[in-house]
């Protein structure tokens, strides 16, 4: 045990004597360390964070279909719904027992490329992203009057609306040549503090605004010679008929089965409801070849750092013979000089390994204020989990194994060549 703890003295001291050198290789590995695992921490936090596109709700319900084309555009504002939900059947789910809030959801009109979502005041009270945090507004207030409208962040830094200004919507989700409904503008009250979700990127109306942009179309089109004014529009009835979805909670989740079997056999009008946990599950597994393409990639950076380990060492065996034979002949085994290289290479590998992780954390603690303030995307400075703690393991044994090679080439040297010195 004494004979291994002066190994590693001697080690130590040994790259001390060449630290500008095998600085270059400790940075190298420290790069490679902070690239795989922040691509780690970032893959694992973009899927939370997208599974929690939606917290605390129990169930999405809209018209019979597939899971994930509910979740789409329910929760996404992608694709479009096969038909919508009757507003008595909403109605009447709402008031079901055990039901704690409803929120309804209205598509199918857009601003400049970005989904309208009409809703009630109770998607700011109820909706939940990212486990449980609510909606905050950075300025202004929620819709209160008709044609009030509430941005999403990126929808008011991408197209640089303020608090006041006038704006019209579209008709319709697709295409180049949308109709306008210019005839009744609203004005922007609020944005919205960004999330990393969806609701960044859509603006919101309420369920009356809708119908009231849409009293004066029939078939998906203006009735020719007919004009409403935003003043007489408030005198029509502009209860909804139909809306696409709504997000259901429970007041125990444990009814959650029961619940989504009735909206199933739901008589009145073919309906489903899905569970958005599982339906997320599925949309990720369908779209996760890039996070593991982007941790191949970081691997391969990793091993070609413990490559380069490998070869800065072997290229400095050369001029370490007369070190390695001046030990030999004071009394080192083979097996010594083995032993010194291994705990050599396995000391800038740790050394590497723990300045990579530092500067990772010290980056995602630079850039986390920006990445919220102007992409809305939300990292945490939690500890290394086990999948962390256990690349990091990886890197070191890696290296430990890669020293091998240059240590068994040093074994193998001779003292009378170490001694004998060609040039």
């Amino acid at each position: 045990m004494k004979r291994i703890r002066y190994l590693l003295y001697l080690s130590s001291k040994s790259a001390w004597n060449r630290r500008g050198t095998l600085a270059l290789i400790v940075f190298c590995i420290a790069l490679s360390t902070t690239l795989l695992i922040g691509i780690e921490k970032l893959r694992t936090q973009i899927r939370e964070n997208f599974v929690q596109s939606v917290s605390g709700t129990d169930l999405v319900v809209g018209a019979r279909g597939g899971n994930i084309q509910l979740m789409l555009y329910a929760i996404f504002h992608l694709g479009g719904a096969t038909n919508n939900i009757g507003w008595d059947s909403a109605r009447q789910i709402a008031k079901k027992p055990g039901i704690a809030w409803s929120i309804p959801i209205s598509l199918g009109d857009s601003h400049r490329g970005y989904p309208v979502v009409a809703t009630t005041d109770d998607f700011f009270e109820h909706y939940r992203f990212r486990s449980g945090t609510h909606l905050e507004l950075a300025q202004g207030k929620r819709f209160e009057t008709l044609f009030d409208v509430v941005l999403g962040a990126e929808t008011a830094r991408k197209l640089d609306y303020s608090i006041g200004q006038k704006i019209t919507l579209s008709h319709g989700s697709s295409g180049n040549h949308l109709t306008e409904h210019g005839d009744m503008p609203f004005s922007v009250t609020g944005i919205l503090a960004p999330t990393g979700t969806p609701v960044d990127r859509s603006l919101y109306i309420g369920l009356h605004a809708m119908e009231a942009i849409h009293v004066n179309w029939r078939g998906g089109a203006p009735v020719p010679g007919l004009r409403i004014t935003p003043e007489q529009v408030t005198r029509f009835n502009l209860e909804p008929k139909s809306i696409t979805a709504m997000l259901v909670g429970l007041q125990k989740r444990s009814q959650v089965f029961a619940l989504q079997r009735d909206i199933n056999e739901w008589k009145a009008e073919p309906l489903m409801g899905v569970m958005p946990g599982v339906a997320m599950d599925q949309i990720w597994s369908t779209i996760n070849t890039g996070e593991n393409v982007l941790l191949l990639v970081s691997v391969l950076v990793t091993v070609a750092g413990l490559a380069g380990l490998a070869a800065a060492i072997l290229a400095g065996l050369g001029e370490r013979r007369r070190e390695l034979a001046i030990l030999r002949s004071t009394g080192a085994r083979p097996l010594d000089i083995l032993l010194l290289l291994t705990f050599e290479g396995g000391l800038l590998v740790i050394a590497g390994a723990i300045s990579g992780l530092l500067a990772l954390y010290g980056l995602m603690l630079a850039v986390k204020p920006y990445l919220a303030e102007n992409y809305g995307m939300f990292i945490y400075l939690s500890p290394p989990s086990s999948s962390e703690w256990s690349l990091m393991a990886g890197i070191c044994l890696a290296g430990f194994f890669t020293s091998l090679i240059p240590a068994f080439r040093a074994y193998r040297m001779s003292l009378a060549d170490g001694l004998t010195v060609s040039i």
